[in-house]
């Protein structure tokens, strides 16, 4: 047989994509048999301009397809691609009526039997875990038999639905063979397609969740049983996809990889040992799964990023979602996090049916206390209505189309928007397409969380700290705050509709802040206009990054050494004490009285790091006449009649030639011209 396995056409700017692993999982498994297999990623055709956008979009892909004169076409599909598939199998079907057309993946498990019934050019469905299933539909494919029997397949028999059981999950995951990635393009073309960095590879570390978590169908479709591949074989596949691939950077696939702590330090371990600790990697955890020696561990061995899965900051939202998140923990885990330059992803939901105006304001303000942390990176997502899931079960009557959430876009080929033939699948069909439609909030309109959703994550990457206290400070709602911020902005810059971009922020906000102070009652939080101007100055030398380098002064030629302060610092001088002002911030302490006490502070960025040092008069002074011409003498005799402690001209040069050294060292120094020999003193 000729099959042709096709991951639907997706495109959306702020995704990259990877090579479809399922499919290449199932490949892998029809290597031994007879059958010709080739996968086809439109995803990737769409970045590199092998498929046009545009509304012959499956027209196109499915010319392609046929090209290859398949006897079977198998399809990926999630959420926002499950129109795609049913678009370009009824065409496939339409010019190909011998050849058989099969879907699996999460939304196809979970709506089968509505999708056989609706589309008739679908031939069957697999459910769940695909490589054993697959292959045994092949053979009776191939053999002339039909989906009888065959565990985990739902097919049509005339005018019948037949869902046969479901088939049990693979005991031990290492019996599956290596992934063969000979199946799909190099990790560089997907690189260079994307624009990334680096290579990156998928590394499936397990299977399974044991929650019960109600928006989820990840645990529903693994049945909740988690199990994970071995370390010996997690490591043998790393250093095959690096050596062999190109890997340059591991994405770890598995929502509960750090739920049993010895698995994880066993697999730390591993691959420290190894020497793979210098290939970065990110995973997925738990915050009730971490502490801060398992952190340095997986940082040890290679951590760069994270995600938690937080949700909500509302007590009675985490019940109705079913998860039990310690505000306490949270706190003091992000903080862990950060403090091992691990970069947590923290994900917030707001939006579900029975969350007031309330709940959704505690998850904000637990993002802004969050963000107070810095090096964090927010996500605020409306929850996604998924097939199959308790949310979806118990709220499927009360689905609305309003706003397109985070897992309804990626399909808008017809000149950003959906095609038209899409929109009468979708309308026709809720609970197959349920995660392209809204749930009604008592709390907001779909629209007003649409609008925290896209544009809260701002706020909370660069003015969380002045957000936060704006809110203690004033009694009123963190959600009153952000929308009287954003329709203020509208109407200075005369927008017909709110929209946000970090210009905005940049250019505007301080301004709002201000105006919101001129109006200040007594008793208000004294420091929070020396709070707003370090994030301000924070995001000003965060315009460039400042070059680690090797600072250095030749001791012969010091006479002409003519220091420049760096490009991209900046300088700023405080009321109050900021440096405590932020250890409290990191230890959760934002309500608090602080006696002013002047403080100057550098900011520079090296890399996406942020690094703020306090200086002391004489050390600002210094910088500020460091100007690339005065030689380092010259900046000596300026400042010695300010000096106070009697010292010498000659100790107090040597004074500012250890400032320059130590300057130099920390960056905030660039070299000049050295041209003559130092002057004895």
């Amino acid at each position: 047989m000729k099959i042709v396995l096709v991951f639907p056409p997706f495109y959306l700017e702020s995704m990259y994509n990877l090579p479809p692993l399922g499919l290449i999982n199932l490949a892998t498994a029809l290597k031994d048999t007879p059958h010709e297999v080739v996968i086809m990623d439109f995803v990737l055709y769409l970045r590199k301009g092998k498929l046009g956008l545009g509304k012959d979009i499956y027209d196109d892909c499915a010319g392609m397809i046929l090209e290859q004169e398949p006897d079977l076409v198998g399809f990926s599909a999630q959420c926002a691609t499950y129109p795609p598939v049913i678009q370009i199998a009824g065409r496939i079907k339409a010019r190909r009526p011998q050849a058989l057309t099969v879907i699996g993946g999460h939304n196809a498990s979970f709506a089968d039997r509505l999708t056989l019934e609706r589309y008739h050019w679908i031939d069957a469905i697999i459910r769940g875990e695909g490589e054993i299933t697959f292959r045994k539909l092949i053979k009776a494919y191939d053999s002339g038999y039909s989906e009888k029997g065959i565990e985990g397949v739902t097919y049509r028999r005339g005018n019948e639905i037949i869902r046969n059981k479901d088939r049990t999950l693979i005991q031990d995951l290492d019996m599956l063979p290596l992934p063969d990635y000979t199946f799909t393009p190099p990790f560089s073309e997907y690189r260079d397609a994307c624009d990334l960095p680096r290579s990156i590879a998928i590394l499936e570390v397990g299977r399974g969740c044991p929650h019960r978590c109600i928006y989820c169908s990840e645990s529903i479709f693994w049945r909740r049983r988690p199990r994970n591949f071995s370390v010996d074989r997690l490591t043998k596949e790393m250093h095959y996809l690096h050596t062999n691939s190109g890997a340059e950077c591991f994405l770890l696939a598995y929502d509960q990889f750090t739920a049993k702590k010895g698995f994880v330090e066993a697999f730390c371990r591993r691959v420290i040992e190894e020497r793979l600790n210098h290939i970065p990697w990110y995973c997925i955890s738990r915050l009730d799964t971490v502490d801060a020696s398992l952190l340095k561990l997986m940082r040890d061995a290679g951590c760069e990023s994270m995600c938690y899965g937080i949700d909500s900051g509302s007590k009675r939202t985490l019940t109705f979602i079913r998860k039990n998140i310690d505000e306490k923990l949270l706190y003091q885990r992000v903080r862990e996090t950060t403090e091992q330059e691990i970069i947590p992803t923290l994900s917030f939901v707001i939006g579900f049916p029975e969350e007031e105006k309330e709940d959704i304001d505690a998850t904000l303000t637990l993002a802004l206390k969050t963000g107070a942390l810095g090096n964090i990176n927010p996500l605020i997502q409306m929850p996604t209505v998924l097939p199959g899931t308790d949310l979806c079960k118990e709220y499927g009557g009360r689905l609305s189309r309003e706003v397109d959430t985070y897992f309804s876009l990626g399909i808008g080929f017809d000149n950003g928007k959906r095609l038209h033939g899409d929109e009468g699948l979708i309308n026709k069909d809720p609970l197959i397409y349920s995660s392209f439609y809204n749930l009604p909030c008592n709390g907001h309109s779909s629209a007003e969380l649409n609008l925290i959703a896209s544009y809260f994550p701002l706020m909370v990457n660069f003015y969380a700290k002045t957000c936060l206290l704006l809110t203690i400070g004033r009694r009123k709602s963190t959600s009153a705050l952000f929308f009287e911020w954003l329709y203020w902005l509208t109407a200075r810059l005369k927008r017909d509709q709110p929209t946000l971009c970090p210009q905005d922020c940049y250019r505007h906000f301080t301004t709002f802040v201000h105006k919101v102070l001129q109006n200040k009652k007594k008793g208000y939080l004294k420091h929070l206009p020396d709070i707003l101007k370090y994030e301000t100055l924070g995001l000003e030398a965060g315009k460039s990054s400042v070059p680690a380098t090797g600072f250095h002064i030749d001791l012969n030629k010091i006479q002409g050494f003519t220091p420049r302060k760096s490009e991209g610092i900046v300088i700023g001088e405080f009321d109050f004490e900021i440096p405590l002002l932020i250890r409290d911030f990191k230890a959760g302490i934002f309500m608090k009285d602080y006696q002013p006490r002047e403080t100057i502070l550098v900011f520079r960025h090296e890399g996406e790091q942020l690094e703020v040092t306090e200086i002391n008069d004489f050390g600002s002074d210094f910088l500020n006449l460091c100007d690339g011409r005065r030689t380092l003498p010259a900046i000596s005799d300026a400042l010695y009649p300010c000096c106070e402690s009697g010292m010498s001209p000659g100790s107090f040069f040597e004074s500012c030639l250890k400032a320059a050294q130590v300057l130099g060292r920390m960056g905030l120094l660039e070299p000049g011209d050295v041209t003559v020999h130092r002057r004895e003193r």
